[in-house]
């Protein structure tokens, strides 16, 4: 017997077979939903729901998953937090959120979020700026400061990371571009 779009059973052309039992269909669901990525606990709840899974089906369900380990919103947030840290740049902040709306619980997404140490978002975040840096050449002092930060703010980063680190990018351009300027100079007058 296969399943329809909706995740439950349906019967073949000649109608033979009896209706799928509620749990295997609830944990159909659930294993498609895992081959796509890991999923939270809640994430996992919310698929069974919207494809009308009793709501103590689901909990059995849920409960043996949990129990094979194919379930667990510690790891689920620990490599969430990895993953778009390292690959999307994301803050600790942006990372927190992104936890609460997938349905882990505070205290679970505190302590993965706190496996970022200060000096790795620090790192991350000056990976960010330099990453901008070169495209704001042109743009004063101040201006690429205020869209440096705010491009940090949009990703999560507390104000005392952003800011330290756009200063210090900033500070390094512009010691730069006066070395540069000096070299000039002294060509000039050599020449």
């Amino acid at each position: 017997m296969g399943l329809d779009a909706d995740g439950t059973g349906s019967a073949d052309a000649a109608g033979d077979d009896p209706p799928a039992d509620p749990e295997s269909v609830a944990r159909t669901i659930c294993l498609n939903l895992l081959t796509s990525r890991a999923r939270s606990r809640a994430e996992l709840a919310d698929g069974l729901a919207r494809r009308g899974v009793e709501d103590d089906v689901a909990r059995r369900v849920l409960d043996r998953l949990a129990a094979a380990k194919l379930v667990d919103d510690a790891a689920f947030a620990e490599q969430w937090v990895s993953s778009r840290h390292r690959h999307q740049g994301l803050g600790k902040r942006a990372l927190a959120g992104e936890l609460h709306r997938k349905g882990v619980d505070r205290e679970t997404a505190s302590t993965a979020v706190d496996e970022i140490g200060r000096d790795d978002e620090r790192a991350r975040a000056r990976e960010l700026v330099d990453r901008r840096l070169p495209a704001m050449a042109r743009l004063d002092h101040a201006v690429a400061a205020r869209r440096l930060v705010g491009m940090l703010a949009r990703k999560g980063y507390d104000a005392g990371v952003a800011y330290t680190v756009v200063r210090e990018a900033l500070a390094e351009r512009d010691a730069a571009e006066d070395t540069l300027e000096a070299l000039h100079e002294a060509a000039d007058q050599d020449g």
